[in-house]
């Protein structure tokens, strides 16, 4: 991938999704799911269905509208249905790891599996795997998950899922399809989201509520922590409740809040747009710079920076325009473009800049790269003094959950330490970034339901060694 992808943004695992609606054409149903999540992964995308006797699927790389065609949504005929969309974090970018996994369990029959998250344990799985004689196809701790489940013990599906779950270490979160159900699970963390809706009489499941919304569905809750989740029936779908393993100390992912997420999807008490406009509130009790506008990195930071200008009573104006084209590439820019890349995918307004003080916000800064560029091209556009405002702590520390981020030798705040020395890298007038306890605040949650080892290098998990699968 090149080197301006998402312009150093922490990158998420996946989206995952599952509809069970007998009657409904469910391979379209969740063609617009894996839409709607489209922003959690671009690299591959994947439908499994079940007609209650056969699994299908079609996966292959690339974005959701790049990968099916009509003819192949025509040909994935069922009732039951899962998708996933991939972004990789443990395994590479190839079509070996794309998603869902179809797999023949020799107790059960068939299945397939999706996963949203990162293990912490994945090298010790796969090299306990390997002596056992397991080959294993791909470099994905998902294959990992799955080839566990074909070598328990069960005359279930929840029977095998219990024997399982023990030997994982978080993060995940799992749709699985059979011939005849639809099952959900969440590890006892609960790290990464997975919401539960109804479509009418039927059942949906997916990485956030935004993807039941685009179908007309309800959310009515979160999957638990540790909880697996059976949906199947004739007519009126039936959901069957198993505790898999007992919850264990919460630790949901602050960047759901801060970033992931689309500020459309529900997580916690309510939508994330007005969480993230809270912590731009929050920012501005923190920081009452002197400034004459406010402007955002679009479109994350977009919340933050009106519920700052709100509470600084300042104009909010869009002094970036983004171009919304600009995405993955495998089309290396040439020199010019390398080392002036932010403007591949923003330009700056100096109708709106010129002469101005001005307050830029955004999510996070991870190697400070991208952020320097955007203060030059601010100033270029006239800005009279670019100052930054940073709606999450500094990130010290790497991500083995499920985030795809920076090594901490290339964390310009692990690097640098200071703000005062990040300030003068990313060569603005000042920088704040929000502290820990306002940002959790601003969230509305109790401060032992999240995790925090991006900032404080303190994770839920004993963190084994961690490279990449081979």
């Amino acid at each position: 991938m090149d080197e301006l992808e998402e312009l150093e943004r922490p990158h998420e695992a996946c989206g995952v999704f599952g509809i069970y609606a007998p009657g409904h054409d469910v391979a379209r149903d969740t063609y617009f799911g894996l839409y709607a999540l489209q922003h959690r992964g671009q690299e591959s995308a994947g439908i499994a269905v079940a007609d209650g006797e056969q699994i299908r699927a079609h996966i292959d790389m690339g974005l959701v509208n790049q990968v099916f065609t009509e003819a192949d949504i025509s040909a994935l005929i069922g009732h039951i249905a899962i998708g996933h969309t991939r972004y990789s974090t443990t395994g590479g970018s190839e079509i070996c790891n794309a998603q869902p996994i179809v797999m023949d369990d020799p107790q059960l029959g068939k299945f397939a599996l999706a996963h949203n998250g990162n293990l912490a344990n994945t090298v010790a799985l796969q090299r306990r795997l390997q002596r056992q004689g397991v080959h294993l196809e791909s470099t994905s701790d998902s294959e990992i998950i799955a080839r566990l489940i074909t070598l328990a013990q069960g005359d279930t599906w929840e029977a095998k899922l219990q024997q399982v779950l023990p030997q994982l270490s978080a993060a995940y979160s799992l749709v699985i399809l059979t011939a005849n159900s639809l099952m959900a699970v969440r590890d006892p963390y609960a790290v990464r989201p997975l919401a539960l809706g109804r479509l009418g009489d039927f059942w949906l499941v997916a990485s956030e509520s935004c993807a039941l919304d685009i179908l007309g569905g309800k959310m009515e809750r979160e999957v638990k922590p540790g909880e697996i989740v059976r949906i199947d029936g004739v007519g009126n779908a039936h959901l069957h409740s198993t505790q898999g393993i007992s919850s264990r100390k919460l630790a949901g992912c602050l960047f759901e809040h801060i970033y992931f997420a689309r500020p459309d999807s529900v997580l916690g008490h309510g939508s994330l747009y007005a969480t993230r406009q809270r912590m731009g509130k929050a920012l501005a009790a923190e920081w009452p710079v002197e400034a004459d506008i406010v402007i955002s990195v679009p479109d994350s930071a977009t919340p933050a920076a009106t519920g700052y200008a709100a509470a600084r009573k300042l104009p909010f104006a869009e002094g970036l325009i983004k171009n919304r084209y600009v995405g993955r590439t495998f089309i290396q820019p040439d020199q010019r473009l390398r080392e002036r890349g932010v403007r591949l995918k923003f330009n700056a307004l100096p109708d709106v800049l010129g002469g101005k003080r001005v307050v830029m916000i955004d999510d996070s800064i991870v190697r400070g790269t991208t952020t320097r560029q955007l203060v030059q091209l601010l100033r270029q556009a006239g800005a009279k003094e670019v100052h930054v405002g940073v709606t999450a702590p500094p990130f010290r520390h790497p991500c083995y959950l499920g985030i795809d981020v920076a090594r901490e030798d290339q964390l310009i705040a692990a690097q640098l330490g200071s703000v005062e020395k990040i300030c003068r890298a990313i060569e603005a007038d000042s920088l704040h970034y929000l502290s820990l306890e306002n940002l959790i605040e601003a969230i509305g949650l109790p401060p032992q339901h999240f995790c925090t080892g991006c900032f404080t290098g303190n994770y839920p998990v004993q963190i084994q060694e961690h490279d990449e699968v081979a």
